[in-house]
């Protein structure tokens, strides 16, 4: 949802230091290009339900995620492999059950 008035994007979730769901590669695309509709368009700010407001930056730190995560779980070859290297790469993340509902996506 925009709110032009303040510059600013309503969306469900970002969360830059942060695991999301992600229902595999497609989701991740789309996840990537609605992150860069916000980049394009100029937000000020980025309100979630679940996170304390971000900014475009974040919205870049998200996008990054997303492509190596697409990458870990081409080279993965099982949701353990995928969750162990995730992990390996992102410490500080939290939300280590959205990392676990992503592998179960990745691999089904």
């Amino acid at each position: 949802m925009e709110i032009p008035e303040i510059n600013t994007v309503y969306t469900h979730m970002l969360g830059h230091d942060c695991h999301s769901i992600v229902a595999g590669a497609g989701h991740a695309d789309a996840m990537i290009a609605q992150l860069c509709t916000y980049i394009e368009r100029g937000y000020d700010l980025i309100l979630t339900s679940h996170y304390t407001p971000e900014d475009l930056k974040d919205a870049r730190i998200k996008i990054d995620y997303l492509e190596n995560l697409k990458k870990i779980a081409a080279d993965a070859q099982n949701a353990d492999e995928f969750k162990s290297e995730a992990g390996r790469r992102y410490p500080q993340y939290s939300g280590q059950n959205y990392l676990d509902m992503t592998a179960g996506f990745f691999f089904a």
